[in-house]
């Protein structure tokens, strides 16, 4: 075996501690470079809290906002109704009846509690319209049925430029809840789908309400005689496919109307027509 040299130990020896400088660094780097993935997932996790807090204060200031405007809407919803004391509760069960047509057709969650809240101020036009009017239990002359059709452009006019997501939405129910299918309604005398969505659906909820429940110049229709008048609508006065859905979840419509009001039940072989409808011929 080759013995080795004195100078040859140096070198070892030199080649050894630069390994082990080496290593050391690597250690200290390694290190260092744990402390700093720990420093940043400390600086994620209190940046994740922040945010969280954040998206909290912001949820919160949110939902207020929309109490707020909840309340807005409800509140002129109660300014048509005062006009009427016959409709007490009508503004409630249109929130209902809407929404539950909503969810039927499977509109989105949120689409559906907008047009539950949006819904009922769809008549705030009328306090624009004289009480003798509104009241009148016999038949509308002409001139004072050209004044009842002005209403949807008053309500449109008093929610105009709102910032609120329901309140725009009220405004083109307001709008658009007399329009029919076939073209002959008003304002505009829009028909089919260019009629806006929440503007049909209010339009069907509406009808299914002033038929079944007591109105100035009516008294309540028998759930059958509804029935056989919504169908008859179908294609003409209203949106066919929703009439079909409405129809197919009557007894939801129906509990709605037992259970929000005063009911008044009438019997098929009781009921009269009113003289406005038969001139209408729903």
């Amino acid at each position: 075996m080759e013995e080795t040299t004195p100078a040859d130990n140096s070198f070892v020896f030199d080649q050894m501690k630069r390994y082990a400088m080496d290593l050391l660094a690597l250690y200290k780097q390694e290190k260092a470079d744990r402390h700093q993935v720990v420093d940043i997932t400390d600086q994620l996790m209190k940046y994740a809290e922040d945010m969280n807090r954040a998206f909290s204060d912001l949820r919160s200031l949110n939902e207020e906002l929309r109490g707020s405007y909840i309340d807005t809407v409800n509140r002129l919803s109660l300014v048509a109704e005062y006009k009427d004391e016959s409709i007490y509760r009508h503004i409630e069960r249109m929130g209902l009846y809407c929404s539950l047509l909503a969810e039927k057709i499977g509109l989105p969650d949120d689409d559906v509690q907008n047009i539950r809240y949006a819904s009922p101020i769809h008549d705030i036009g009328k306090v624009g319209i004289a009480d003798s009017i509104l009241m009148k239990r016999s038949k509308l002359t002409d001139e004072e049925f050209e004044i009842i059709k002005t209403h949807p452009l008053i309500g449109a006019k008093i929610l105009a430029n709102s910032r609120s997501e329901i309140v725009q939405l009220a405004e083109i129910i307001a709008v658009s809840h007399h329009e029919r299918w076939d073209g002959r309604g008003y304002p505009y005398g829009l028909a089919g789908d260019s009629i806006p969505l929440p503007g049909r659906i209010t339009c069907l909820a509406d009808v299914f309400d002033a038929l079944i429940s007591s109105r100035p110049y009516k008294g309540p229709y028998p759930v059958e005689i509804v029935y056989d008048i919504l169908k008859k609508g179908r294609a003409e006065h209203f949106d066919p496919e929703l009439v079909d859905v409405f129809l197919d979840n009557i007894e939801g419509m129906v509990k709605i109307r037992q259970e929000i009001g005063q009911v008044e039940t009438v019997l098929k072989d009781d009921f009269t027509w009113s003289e406005r409808d038969q001139e209408a011929m729903l």
